[in-house]
This record gives C-alpha cells, sequence and structure tokens, in this order.
C-alpha cells in the first residue's frame, strides 16, 4: 500500500508544489522589476524635460545664451565707458593750470597705460581650430587626440609674449587693447578676455617694428612647438603685416580685483 503522498487525491505530479503552497518564481520577480525600473526611468525623463523636447529644446542653451548676453553688455559699458572717459578729459582740459612739461608727462603715462590710441606699422597673427576630420600628415606622429585640434590658452599667451619680447608698443587681441593687468584666458574652446567672449579664429595684432616682431615669433621655443602641431594636424597659423594701423585705447576698468581674508 503506497504512504498519502503518493495517493492520486493527495499527490501531485513530479516536481510541482505540495497542496495548498505556492511555487516561488523568479521570472516573475525580475518582471516586475524591469517593469519598475522603466517606469522609473519615464518618470526621470519627464521630470527633466518638463513637457520639452531632451534633444532639441532651447532651454538647455540658456548658459551658452547667456554668456553670450553678458559678453555684449560688457562690450556696450566699455564703450560707454571710454566715450564718459573722453568727456572727463575734455572737461578737466578746459580748466587745467598745468604746465606743457606735466601734460607731456600725462600723456606718456597714458600711453604705456595702453588707454590712448595708438598709430603705427602692425603685425598680424591669426591662430585658428585644425579641421575636426584631421589626421597625422607627417609619419612618426599619432593620430590626433580632440584635445590636439584646438587653440589653446597657452598658444595665444605665447604669441603675446613673443611680441612684447619683440618690442611691441601696444597690442590688440580681437577688437580689445591689453593693458598690465589684461589677462588672456581660454574655457574650452573660447577666448575670455575682459569681460568678453570670443571664439576662433583668434586674431593678435602689435604695433612695433615688423621686422623685430617677427623675428621674436620665429625666435619662441613655445611657438615652435606649436607649430608642430600646425605643420602635422593643421592648426590655423598665419602672419601678416597690415601696414599703418591704430589701435584703440583701453575703454574698460582700471580697478584692481584681488582676494581678501574672510573676516
Amino acid at each position: 500500500m503506497s504512504n498519502s503522498a503518493d495517493s492520486p487525491g493527495t499527490g501531485s505530479s513530479p516536481g510541482s508544489s505540495p497542496a495548498g503552497t505556492r511555487r516561488f518564481r523568479p521570472v516573475r520577480v525580475l518582471t516586475a522589476a524591469v517593469f519598475a525600473l522603466a517606469g522609473l526611468i519615464f518618470f526621470t525623463s519627464f521630470n527633466t524635460a518638463k513637457g520639452t523636447n531632451i534633444r532639441t529644446d532651447t532651454s538647455l542653451l540658456k548658459l551658452s545664451d547667456l554668456i553670450q548676453e553678458r559678453s555684449h553688455k560688457n562690450a556696450s559699458l566699455d564703450e560707454s565707458n571710454g566715450a564718459l572717459r573722453d568727456d572727463v578729459d575734455a572737461l578737466a582740459g578746459r580748466e587745467d593750470n598745468s604746465s606743457k612739461a606735466e601734460d607731456a608727462k600725462l600723456a606718456a603715462l597714458e600711453e604705456n597705460a595702453g588707454t590712448q590710441k595708438l598709430k603705427g606699422k602692425a603685425v598680424t597673427v591669426t591662430l585658428n581650430d585644425a579641421p575636426p576630420n584631421a589626421t597625422a600628415k607627417l609619419p612618426g606622429y599619432p593620430e590626433p587626440q580632440p584635445d590636439y585640434l584646438v587653440i589653446h590658452q597657452q598658444d595665444l599667451q605665447a604669441v603675446v609674449n613673443a611680441l612684447w619680447q619683440g618690442g611691441a608698443k601696444g597690442i590688440k587681441v580681437m577688437d580689445q587693447r591689453l593693458i598690465s593687468t589684461s589677462a588672456v584666458r581660454c574655457v574650452g574652446n573660447t577666448l575670455i578676455l575682459q569681460g568678453r567672449v570670443y571664439s576662433p579664429p583668434y586674431k593678435i595684432t602689435a604695433v612695433g617694428d615688423p621686422e623685430k616682431l617677427q623675428k621674436a615669433l620665429a625666435a619662441s621655443p613655445a611657438i615652435q612647438n606649436y607649430m608642430v602641431y600646425v605643420n602635422v594636424y593643421g592648426l590655423g597659423w598665419k602672419v601678416e603685416e597690415d601696414g599703418t594701423v591704430t589701435l584703440p585705447g583701453y575703454s574698460g576698468t582700471v580697478d584692481l580685483h584681488y582676494a581678501k581674508p574672510v573676516e
């Protein structure tokens, strides 16, 4: 006689669970987890998009738009500041009781400070990014990394320093005159100069002896290293004599900004 487990009334087929209990099914749990994860993803996407197109919505461009807006505003303020400075100088000149020697000394100081226009023979250097699909043009060089194909801060600084070394009397980067406190800085592939933003190609114009300026450019070790990337990967480089040009005077603020300890 068989035991109760083998009897037709109480038993079941092999592999089935005892009567009154349910077998644990991992597949059902996994399916539920997948649906839960999908729901979480959909909710996160909805919450991020806020009803907009994540790929193309212009709201994602607000930061770059804000930067451009501030850059244009700074340019406008610089122009206004320059006009006001000219008015102040004109009014001060009417009631000025200084001697000719004092006026000449002041004019020399203003010229050295870069706040006055400067006219003379000039050289312009143009730097530009390489084509995005650039490859190594010479054997023995690796294929370019993205970093190899863009203008960096040190490239611009190398040109400016070489031009000063070559005896430049004044330098303009893009449309702004450099002074002693100017800082040439790059963020990504954009130039930030005195509160304004620029994209390549970058133009640097220097007033001075064109021959000495070009010799100083050629003698700079930093520029010699840059020329390797010009020849191998196609970074942009052009040096031109401009004849006689007039550099604008610096019209921005001359106040010094520096860090202060927290009290």
